[in-house]
């Protein structure tokens, strides 16, 4: 590492579990980031300043007023920009030394089967099951770990996909006996934004444990946040005997 790498890591070396193998980790990886909003902006934003070497984004969507009372990446200067290029800008703001790639159209199988391999993990920051489902098939069929939020009104939920292991659930077990390709938006029942940045937060955080092989990651775990009452709860997932994606 360099000097101004040691310098920039320091209190991460100071973590015996990390040091400077686990940085060295970091720095080799490479993530992809779907969504660059509420969840996907304390991601790629902690990802960059933690040291992930290579990050992608992927989103489609251009900066509106409306996001920015949650969406941290984004500035009113950057409003009407591409939330890519806006994040990407916020990022290297932070640490200039990421490469950062972006992809400013909506995701097809095609193109997740030419990207997903290549990454260390992947997290879905997105706001509809028909994303989360694609990228949870593409990430269990390479076997790249899956790192899944969501947050609405004043609720979030996370859960870590780890088909690298065996017999783990995947995303879509949850969904096995239905067709749930439908969701409610923040612009239908609206968000507070601290809870969408607490869920984008922990996403961050146990993307950097996979990558690191540290700690208890959420794999066969779905953690609940209920921000009015200030709870935490969590329940645990099986894998789905008849799950169209893991059983397949």
């Amino acid at each position: 590492m360099t000097p101004e790498e040691v310098d920039r890591y320091s209190r991460h070396l100071t973590l015996n579990i990390i040091g400077e193998q686990g940085q060295q980790r970091l720095l080799q990886s490479h993530v992809l980031v779907v969504g660059l909003g509420g969840l996907g902006s304390p991601v790629a934003m902690y990802l960059a300043a933690a040291g992930v070497g290579q990050l992608t984004f992927a989103d489609f969507d251009t900066v509106e007023l409306s996001n920015l009372q949650r969406q941290i990446a984004h500035t009113t200067e950057r409003v009407g920009e591409l939330k890519t290029h806006s994040a990407r800008d916020a990022c290297l703001a932070i640490n200039p030394d990421v490469k950062i790639d972006v992809i400013d159209y909506g995701l097809e199988s095609e193109d997740l089967a030419k990207l997903v391999p290549s990454c260390s993990a992947v997290a879905d920051c997105s706001d509809n099951f028909p994303t989360r489902f694609a990228v949870n098939a593409s990430c269990v069929e390479h076997k790249v770990p899956l790192i899944t939020g969501a947050a609405i009104r004043f609720d979030g939920q996370i859960t870590v996909v780890r088909s690298d292991k065996p017999d783990t659930p995947c995303y879509r077990c949850l969904y096995a006996n239905g067709n749930n390709d439908t969701a409610e938006t923040c612009e239908q029942t609206g968000i507070l934004g601290p809870v969408v940045g607490l869920i984008g937060c922990m996403q961050a955080l146990e993307i950097i444990k996979v990558l690191c092989n540290i700690g208890d990651d959420l794999s066969g775990r779905m953690l609940l946040f209920d921000g009015l009452g200030m709870e935490f709860n969590e329940i645990g997932l099986r894998k789905s005997a008849d799950c169209p994606v893991c059983n397949s």
